[in-house]
């Protein structure tokens, strides 16, 4: 148990860290066209991944720097062996008031009572297509009723479901509206993402050949199912959120690429082999497996941590600008961690 003072960090804009995402693995069972290559990606070995031990004493010791909600994520969190006993640990660790997940819902379905058991809040679910052809094309495997059942279980548990939907032109298009409908029947929060250029090398992507923008994605929406009405927005959220009039569940859209949201940011991400990222968008830096296997101390993590934090990017495109050139399309959201 972790003897450090309790604080909550600001960066040097006046924003709190309150929020981890968690990457436990950087494999994934889908080969998503947005996210990697047909042929995948080089996974990391083994020995270089984090192991559970080092997740807990990382996660303690930021709970005493302000965290207080945790969003695993890979990769596909469910293609890393005992996941959930580490989920059981992970709900115990003093300070975490929130433990959610963001998966593709392949392998999901079989652990959802459990899910529910620990307390688990809320389920992000990979979702581009309703249409089991396009899936396939989208994802390269056949897997859509597999992961169906997973969104019907989680809607039977009782745990709140958003489905993350990415918007690419030429693929889903025709997606949208059936998409957006499930939320007038269901409780459920169905969001759409613009595209990111973080796809291993599948394609180029640059701002000419990503043209679904979070104002066209209204747009094309409401021209199909009336009047978009803000709903409350929580700080640090990244969704714009909207009621639909006779709809039970709401509708969100998340500006990926064009960063709307950068200015409540309040989260770090934590990669599968141990790096922080302070920004979705910005180059990396921090290497917490060097300081765990080199001895470093609960105090000297937490001093980095600080650091790290206090000294973030005003927003992604000052995070990019930092970067090497032309180096976006070949990272991997499965090695960034969602």
């Amino acid at each position: 148990m972790s003897t450090l003072p309790s604080t909550v960090l600001h960066d040097s804009h006046g924003r709190p860290l309150e929020y981890l995402r968690l990457a436990v693995t950087d494999r994934c069972n889908l080969r998503c066209f947005y996210c990697m290559p047909e042929e995948g990606i080089k996974y990391m070995p083994k020995h270089e991944l984090l192991s559970y031990e080092e997740m807990l004493r990382l996660v303690e010791i930021m709970t005493h720097l302000g965290v207080r909600k945790v969003r695993l994520t890979g990769g596909e969190p469910f293609v890393r062996r005992d996941l959930v006993p580490f989920m059981e640990r992970l709900a115990a660790i003093p300070g975490i008031e929130d433990l959610s997940l963001t998966t593709n819902g392949v392998l999901t379905a079989p652990h959802v009572p459990t899910m529910a058991r620990l307390g688990v809040k809320a389920v992000n679910l990979s979702l581009d297509t309703l249409d089991r052809q396009r899936f396939f094309e989208i994802t390269r495997r056949d897997e859509l009723p597999q992961v169906m059942r997973t969104f019907h279980a989680l809607l039977d548990a009782g745990i709140q479901v958003k489905i993350n939907a990415v918007v690419m032109d030429g693929r889903n298009i025709q997606d949208l509206v059936p998409l957006a409908e499930l939320t007038r029947d269901l409780p459920v929060e169905v969001r759409f993402i613009e595209e990111m250029p973080f796809n291993g090398g599948s394609h180029i992507a640059t701002p000419e050949s990503l043209p679904w923008n979070h104002r066209r994605i209204r747009q094309h929406l409401e021209a199909h199912l009336g009047d978009f009405t803000p709903a409350f927005q929580p700080v640090g959220a990244t969704a714009s959120e909207y009621h639909i009039a006779g709809h039970q569940g709401r509708v969100g859209i998340i500006a990926a690429y064009s960063r709307t949201f950068c200015g409540t940011c309040n989260r770090l991400r934590l990669t599968a082999e141990g790096g922080i990222k302070t920004c979705l968008y910005d180059q990396g830096g921090l290497d917490l497996r060097a300081m765990l296997r080199g001895g470093s101390t609960d105090q000297d993590i937490a001093q980095a941590l600080s650091q790290a934090f206090y000294h973030r990017a005003a927003n992604g495109f000052e995070a990019e600008r930092q970067r090497p050139v032309h180096q976006l399309n070949f990272e991997s959201m499965a090695t960034i961690g969602g």
